[in-house]
């Protein structure tokens, strides 16, 4: 143990958890001017965050519950991201077909009516309503939908949002320590001393004014070892399942399907050809790293999907699922879909001692104003967070250029590279934006890249996720930092974890 004479000067924040809320809140504090550390015991947008159903969006059903601020909030943010990140942000439509016997279609109408203009849309096109029978959005439904209506939201690269605010973060000052898992943090008068342990067994401590627990599924777990309170009865776990299956549409419009049960699907375009369908709902009891879709899950959203779709999905049909497991705060909701997604940001200072600040709920669409509104809470104690938010105007890593203009820096990108194959240009601008070049160089030809491990995967491109985004294991690159694990082979990921053996020892 070191001795408090003999640590570093203290950070002002020191934040657990490196998914979406704790990567914003690190980007909005380090852009503040505060010093900044982050730990996360696993990679960042391990868990919950790389999870999501990749929407950004209002949330059409949580009218249902009357959770009009979460909304309202919600629809405004959709254009904010869609600004701040236009490569890993876009506009989609979806299609929700009129099925006989679910919610009336008054009732739909009335929902997106508020929808349009609960949350003042400026760039997104209006909901309308339109024949199934004269569209081709009806081509792939069974026969006999005939009534639908088209709204918008929009579709995130929600791992990269996650990564893209930790790179922010770290190039305005900040501190950020993946694989490092806080094993203690006790109070030292105004002071917190926070002791680590890294994955290669290495500990340390580190002082900091005030620490934000923002661990997602495991927040009640670091409450209770950091501030001896159980916290579990504030919190809902809520197990999330998608499954991946081979494209059930050509078009690039999604669908939200209402069930018989009260619930929703959505069925989504996914890495060009794929469709995306889910999500589950239900309480999770257990280790929330070791959540995996369930075979009821995976056959409850094929059974969902084969009822709009004319040819049936089948258990067999999927390639891939994944499930997450979303801290929820528990609002007394019966039904687990019934559980709010607004967030509670729980502040405790005893005693005028060094605050600790917990984060229980939220969503992805939100993660920027919840890192406001928990520096807002923070400032009285930390003088240097009262600076005015900044974030809204601030483009993402990659993200500055025009919300229309991803097809001109693909153009740009070919132009300069113009060996590059242009389905290549396009996955590097929707995963780096106008930085895609930074990785290219003075390349000429694959070659220079190092040759390509997989895909259209290139070594310097790993090279570039293990030195910039913090990459180390093949799960880090092929399904967080991109989506190309639905499309390497086995022989294909034991060249890349070669590959990153040997890059990790010379980071």
């Amino acid at each position: 143990m070191t001795a408090a004479a003999d640590l570093p000067d203290p950070y002002d924040l020191a934040i657990i958890g490196g998914g979406v809320n704790g990567c914003g809140i690190a980007r909005d504090a380090a852009g503040r001017g505060a010093r900044v550390v982050l730990f996360e015991q696993g990679d960042l947008a391990g868990a919950t965050s790389s999870a999501s159903t990749k929407l950004i969006h209002g949330g059409l059903r949580y009218l249902e519950h009357g959770s009009f601020r979460l909304v309202r909030e919600a629809l405004v943010e959709r254009e904010v991201l869609w600004g701040m990140a236009p490569h890993i942000v876009r506009p989609l439509r979806f299609v929700l077909p009129q099925m006989p016997g679910r919610r009336p279609a008054w009732l739909l109408r009335l929902g997106l009516l508020l929808y349009d203009h609960l949350g003042g849309r400026r760039h997104l096109p209006p909901t309308r309503t339109f024949d199934l029978t004269r569209d081709p959005a009806g081509t792939p439904l069974r026969v006999g939908l005939s009534r639908a209506f088209a709204y918008s939201d929009c579709w995130v690269d929600d791992a990269r949002l996650v990564v893209l605010n930790a790179v922010d973060a770290a190039e305005r000052g900040a501190a950020i320590r993946t694989r490092t898992k806080v094993v203690r943090a006790r109070r030292d008068g105004d002071l917190w001393t926070v002791t680590t342990r890294a994955a290669d067994g290495a500990t340390g401590d580190v002082r900091a004014r005030a620490l934000v627990n923002a661990a997602g599924p495991w927040v009640a777990d670091v409450s209770s070892r950091i501030a001896g309170r159980n916290a579990a009865a504030g919190i809902r776990l809520v197990q999330g399942s998608h499954i991946v299956v081979p494209a059930l549409f050509t078009h690039d419009q999604a669908y939200l399907f209402q069930n018989r049960d009260g619930r929703i699907v959505f069925a989504i375009p996914y890495e060009g050809a794929f469709t995306l369908i889910g999500t589950t709902d239900r309480d999770y009891v257990g280790d929330p790293a070791q959540v995996r879709a369930g075979p009821e899950e995976i056959a409850y959203l094929c059974a969902a999907a084969s009822e709009y779709f004319d040819a049936p999905v089948r258990v067999p049909d999927v390639v891939w699922s994944f499930s997450g497991v979303r801290p929820l705060h528990d609002d007394g909701a019966g039904a687990a879909q019934a559980a709010t997604r607004d967030y509670v940001l729980d502040l405790e200072r005893p005693d005028g001692l060094a605050p600790l600040l917990s984060i229980f709920g939220g969503k992805i669409t939100t993660y920027r104003r919840l890192a406001e509104h928990a520096l807002a809470r923070l400032a009285p104690h930390l003088p240097c967070l009262g600076r005015a938010p900044w974030t809204a105007a601030s483009p993402l890593p990659g993200g500055d250029f025009p919300r229309d203009g991803s097809r001109a820096v693909v153009d740009g990108l070919r132009d300069a590279y113009p060996w590059l194959a242009p389905d290549h240009a396009a996955r590097l601008v929707r995963a780096y934006g106008t930085r895609a070049a930074a990785i290219l160089g003075e390349a000429t030809s694959l070659a220079d890249l190092g040759g390509v491990l997989g895909a259209d995967l290139t070594r310097a491109e790993v090279d570039h996720l293990v030195a910039r985004e913090w990459a180390r294991t093949a799960d880090d690159v092929l399904w967080r930092r991109s989506k190309l694990g639905l499309r390497f082979r086995p022989a294909e990921i034991a060249a890349l974890e070669a590959h990153l053996a040997r890059a990790t020892c010379a980071a």
